[in-house]
């Protein structure tokens, strides 16, 4: 039996969410802490109205995948609990996208999770997070360098994601699980101190502060409580530096006169929420960041830029500083006729005639889209000898990567036809005065000076 009578500091959340009950979807790794989840609401759950699902994810990483898999499954269909499954190829997804394998199977499986529980109606997503995940959160934020978010530690419910388990120990679900003979599978990965930083805080550190204080993990679960009030205290006054802000896709920016009417201890703060209003969030953003951010808001200097966890690139540009999120390398968009396009500092319109800077193509039928600047892509410029990589020609024409990155390349159907400031490959250059015109202008007030 454990020390709460069974659980009742989850019952007690579950029912202030869900007063009424409902049809929740459960995260259910395999793992004893999502299996002691996925128990409660088969059992407490179906008895106090709730009608529980599992949802499984497979990462393709470990070769014992396939046998977690079947574990959830089997213990599902023998209950008669509907069981959700997908796969993923996280370390492509890795490698495409500049993440760690952790961080890129985390993101394949939310994506998977909150899909699942918005297509099947679901009222509620649930995972097993509790007082020890919660404390291991705080301490690796805490090295890393965080703000009153990171030391608030999980949250109990953030993105339609409720963690019903939050003020449970890791000890009670132990105790749980032992009274009720729970089976689950293990990852054999988390006895490896060396295997992730989380394995080394829960293998080796926990253990001393729990010789400090058997209570450690809760006492500082309560803490990040209160810093999350207080932080949640602090977004009143943040809004309305944030509403002063530039939003536009895959970018923010804000004035440098405004910034320094923040107070300082608020400053921080701002900067992380015009993180969030980016899209990028401020997962992995530490005090480094934000002390450099800063810097580079004091400095004002045009054209100073530095980067980001996440690809995000700031910078200061007539007098404001800008947040960009990369464009991945594979995304283009279709140019409609007279339709103006917003592709990063540029607006591009594609028109049957000339007019003003742009980039003029043959006239043809095949779709012309606008893409991001490709470094190896090459282009065979009127006059030049032979092809040259975008690259190369950045460089003998003095264009910064900065500068480059934002660029906007043309494609007419699946070949690179030019480049914003390079020009237009010889191949799909207009014979006479008939073309396609994809006028490009440069939004004044993020002009270079």
């Amino acid at each position: 039996m454990t020390r709460r009578n069974e659980l009742a500091a989850a019952a007690a959340a579950l029912q202030q969410r869900l007063p009424q009950g409902g049809r929740v979807l459960c995260a259910v790794s395999g793992g004893l802490d999502s299996m002691c989840l996925l128990h409660y609401l088969d059992t407490w759950g179906r008895a106090h109205g709730f009608s529980p699902a599992a949802a499984h994810f497979h990462h393709g990483l470990r070769p014992t995948a396939d046998r977690d898999q079947a574990f959830v499954q089997d213990w599902c269909a023998r209950r008669g609990i509907p069981c959700f499954t997908a796969a993923g190829d996280t370390r492509a997804l890795a490698r495409e996208a500049g993440l760690s394998a952790e961080e890129a199977g985390r993101q394949l499986r939310y994506d998977f999770l909150q899909q699942t529980a918005r297509e099947e109606g679901f009222a509620l997503l649930l995972t097993a997070h509790h007082a020890d995940d919660n404390a291991e959160t705080m301490l690796l934020q805490l090295v890393r360098g965080t703000g009153l978010r990171g030391l608030g530690g999980i949250p109990r419910e953030r993105e339609g994601i409720f963690r019903p388990f939050l003020d449970l120990t890791r000890q009670e679900l132990e105790d749980y699980a032992a009274a009720h003979g729970i089976p689950h599978v293990e990852d054999e990965t988390n006895a490896d101190p060396e295997a992730a930083a989380r394995n080394l805080v829960r293998l080796q550190v926990m253990p001393l502060l729990r010789q400090l204080n058997p209570r450690a993990p809760e006492h500082m679960a309560a803490a990040a409580a209160r810093l999350g009030q207080v932080e949640e205290g602090l977004e009143a006054l943040i809004r309305p530096h944030l509403d002063r802000c530039q939003v536009r896709r895959g970018q923010v920016s804000a004035e440098l006169a405004a910034l320094e009417e923040v107070p300082g201890f608020l400053l921080p703060q701002v900067l992380l929420g015009m993180l969030d209003l980016l899209g990028a969030g401020r997962k992995d953003v530490g005090t480094a960041h934000l002390a450099a951010l800063e810097k580079l808001c004091r400095s004002g200097r045009q054209g100073a830029f530095f980067r980001l966890p996440r690809g995000v690139i700031a910078w200061v540009d007539g007098g404001r500083l800008v947040l960009r999120l990369p464009v991945p390398a594979g995304d283009r968009e279709e140019l409609v006729k007279g339709r103006p396009l917003s592709w990063g500092r540029y607006t591009l319109t594609l028109l049957d005639r000339r007019e003003g800077p742009g980039l003029a193509l043959g006239p043809g039928a095949e779709a012309v889209t606008a893409a991001p600047c490709p470094p190896a892509g090459r282009l065979t410029l009127p006059g030049a000898r032979g092809g040259r990589t975008v690259k190369r020609l950045c460089l003998d024409r003095g264009i910064p990567l900065l500068e480059r990155e934002g660029l906007p390349a043309l494609y007419v159907g699946d070949r690179l036809a030019a480049v914003w400031r390079l020009g237009v490959d010889r191949d799909f250059l207009p014979e006479g005065t008939a073309c396609r015109f994809v006028k490009i202008e440069e939004r004044l007030e993020e002009r270079e000076q």
